[in-house]
């Protein structure tokens, strides 16, 4: 079986997640006994690809924000969310999936990002309070969750590289409706990833797991989102 997989983002080899990505997803594929094709799409291409998106297995929006063009990837990531496509989001992809929910889904047109447009009214991704370049956390899973039989756990170690998360000035508004759920949480109790449960798999986190391959290793969350591709 053959996966295709479409990489939402500017490719930049010297991104240490850009060069983990790809032997993240071989790992994960190579243990379903599946051949893997990936593609990168550039961001200000987005918007010319719409009619061959369907075929994409699944996408990951990926790390190094901004990108070229933030409302190509908006919608590359709105795709895969209404026509229920497989999709993990890491680090910025996780930022921009929160947009584009907030956006599209809550009306939130005004949603913004602090650092493309820190002036903004409505900053939903905002600057953390302390930076997360380079910094590893427990991360705790929801009791019963997707995310924790994933793991086959309730906590996992996770690596960053971000400085900008989820402003909670806006968690309640975000997830009031039920069709966001919060996937897990650090320490301190911040939103750490999220998940569509009405989605067959869409899942974002602020940490970056595909690090795991630059340790000859694979990742539970990788893995589940292989297998969803294949399916």
């Amino acid at each position: 079986m053959k996966i295709t997989i479409g990489l939402i983002g500017d490719y930049d080899p010297a991104v240490t997640a850009h060069v983990a990505i790809p032997k993240a997803l071989q790992r994960s594929a190579d243990r379903l006994g599946s051949s893997l094709a990936i593609e990168w799409l550039a961001t200000p291409a987005v918007s010319t690809r719409h009619s061959n998106f369907h075929a994409f297995d699944a996408f990951w929006c990926v790390p190094a924000s901004p990108y070229a063009d933030t409302d190509g990837a908006l919608a590359a990531i709105r795709f895969a969310r209404e026509q229920g496509k497989p999709f993990l989001g890491t680090c910025g992809g996780f930022q921009h999936a929160l947009l584009e929910y907030a956006q599209t889904v809550l009306g939130m047109a005004d949603a913004a990002h602090a650092e493309t447009d820190p002036d903004a009214v409505t900053l939903l991704v905002s600057r953390l309070s302390c930076s997360l370049v380079e910094k590893s956390g427990i991360v705790r899973f929801p009791a019963g969750s997707a995310m924790a039989a994933i793991h086959q756990s309730s906590e996992a170690n996770e690596t960053y590289h971000c400085n900008y998360g989820l402003n909670p000035a806006y968690e309640a508004k975000l997830f009031a409706e039920g069709q966001l759920s919060v996937a897990a949480r650090d320490e301190a109790g911040e939103i750490r990833a999220l998940q569509l449960p009405t989605h067959p798999f869409f899942f974002a986190t602020l940490y970056q797991p595909e690090r795991s391959a630059l340790k000859g290793e694979r990742h539970p969350l990788i893995d589940a989102f292989v297998a969803a591709a294949a399916h």
